[in-house]
Parts: C-alpha cells; sequence; structure tokens
C-alpha cells in the first residue's frame, strides 16, 4: 500500500512596505504592497533579460496606501488591461505600452495587479475597487 504523497501548493507571499528590485527568482511571488514610509517604487528586472513566463502578482495590502506605489519597468514595455469600480477600462494602456503603474493612495486594500513577461514585453492586467486609483505613465 503506497502512503499518500503531499505537494506544496502554496504560493510565496512577502509583505512588501517600501521599495524593492524583483529578481527572476522572485518569479511567482505574490507581493502584499505597503509603503508606510511614503512613495516608494518597485522595480522590475529588464524583460529582455527573462525567460517567458516570469510572473509577479502585487496586492494592495495597506487600506489607501500612505504614499503612491510604482512598479516600474524602466522603459515603456508595459502593455496593460484593467477594470475598476468605475466600470470602465480608462487606464488600459490602449496598445500604447507604458513604463509605469502606478498604485494610487486612493487604492484598496485588494487590489490587484498581475504582470507577467514573454521575454520581450510586460503584460499586466488590474482590477481596483476605486475609479481612478490604479494609472500609468
Amino acid at each position: 500500500k503506497m502512503g499518500r504523497v503531499f505537494f506544496n501548493t502554496r504560493k510565496r507571499v512577502v509583505d512588501q512596505d517600501g521599495a524593492y528590485t524583483c529578481l527572476a527568482a522572485d518569479s511567482g511571488t505574490t507581493f502584499m504592497l505597503s509603503s508606510t514610509g511614503g512613495a516608494c517604487e518597485i522595480t522590475l528586472p529588464v524583460a529582455a533579460n527573462l525567460e517567458e513566463g516570469v510572473n509577479y502578482k502585487f496586492v494592495v495590502k495597506e487600506d489607501t496606501p500612505t504614499g503612491a506605489i510604482t512598479i516600474a519597468a524602466g522603459s515603456a514595455i508595459i502593455d496593460m488591461v484593467m477594470k475598476d469600480s468605475g466600470g470602465n477600462a480608462s487606464n488600459s494602456t490602449a496598445g500604447t505600452a507604458v513604463s509605469n503603474i502606478i498604485i494610487g493612495t486612493a487604492a484598496k486594500q485588494g487590489d490587484i495587479v498581475n504582470i507577467f513577461t514573454d521575454g520581450s514585453t510586460y503584460y499586466a492586467e488590474c482590477l481596483s475597487s476605486t475609479d481612478n486609483s490604479v494609472t500609468t505613465s
């Protein structure tokens, strides 16, 4: 009789309060974001240096963050689709890649940004509970 084999299917979850530079090894990590020290930046690795499929999840943990949290790619290579509580996709990139996703101080706990790369471009999807609390630049 064979014993049961259990697999660890838990996701890696990291509290991130302040600036951080993501690593390829962080792929699959869920970052719980806050900015109690003020505005900060999460820097993504250069997409061209990554294998396709590298992905990160960012979840707002601090309800109405103390300062804006910028997720920065370093160049205009993020294509994002988003929906917010206004029922619109006004901050989607609409086919024009951007360099930054900005989680503003009106964001709410649970707002989420998923990002992955195909090895050259970043693709993102965002759901936000507050109209226009996540923008791009």
